[in-house]
């Protein structure tokens, strides 16, 4: 895995390999490589996982096929670059509360 530091910009480039440690499943692997995993635990795991996998590929084929839905999807009003502003921000940046909401603070 490579990730190149532009313009000296150590924080980006983290954040780039830390979401790329994620898409490949590293952090599951260091959480579930933690503690033993007896084998019996192993293969109930692994058959979980394959049952999971199936579903979701026949509920995705279904979807192509037109036999169920696709889901809807969120209007994504962050921007052109995914980046938006934080959870909790209105957009209204320095401007205080709101006019009339002057409630007493307990």
């Amino acid at each position: 895995m490579q990730v190149f530091v532009r313009e000296n910009n150590v924080e980006q480039a983290l954040r780039v390999l830390k979401k790329k440690m994620q898409r490949e499943g590293v952090f599951r692997e260091m959480k579930r490589r933690k503690a033993y995993e007896k084998p019996s635990e192993r293969k109930t795991r692994e058959k979980a996982e394959a049952i999971r996998r199936a579903r979701k590929a026949a509920r995705k084929q279904a979807q192509r096929d037109g036999l169920i839905p696709t889901p809807k999807r969120r209007d994504d009003t962050r921007g052109a670059a995914g980046r938006g502003r934080g959870r909790f921000d209105s957009g209204q940046r320095g401007q205080g509360k709101p006019e009339g909401t002057e409630a007493a603070v307990r």
